[in-house]
């Protein structure tokens, strides 16, 4: 890069509190949206293997490539059952990364304690 393009030509604006930027971008509703379909994939994933610890011994040998398909197995399809709709988590997960960006309290706290 040349040096001289780095040379303020313009005068610079002031800047702007980021308490006043509001994102209202549809890409950013869509990256919510998607990490909470994350977040509600790894949690089904994770109960998901709780669950698969319950089952017991199947017979199946068990050495290192089969626990590895097994457990992508368990991911892909934690990952398709979020994707379907999941168990109600992401679209509570949504509503409240929405809500903290518009400063807004979540509605009612799970722990009354908080």
């Amino acid at each position: 890069m040349d040096s001289a393009g780095l040379i303020l030509t313009e005068a610079v604006s002031q800047p702007i509190a980021l308490e006043t930027i509001k994102i209202t971008d549809a890409a950013s509703q869509a990256k919510k949206k998607q990490a909470a379909k994350d977040f509600e994939s790894v949690f089904i994933a994770k109960l998901l293997d709780e669950m698969k610890n319950t089952i017991g011994d199947w017979g199946f040998e068990e050495d290192a490539a089969s626990k590895q398909t097994e457990g992508l197995f368990w991911l892909y399809l934690a990952r398709d059952v979020a994707d379907k709709g999941g168990i109600g988590m992401a679209k509570d997960v949504y509503r409240f990364l929405a809500d903290s960006e518009n400063n807004n309290p979540p509605a009612e706290l799970l722990d009354k304690s908080l």
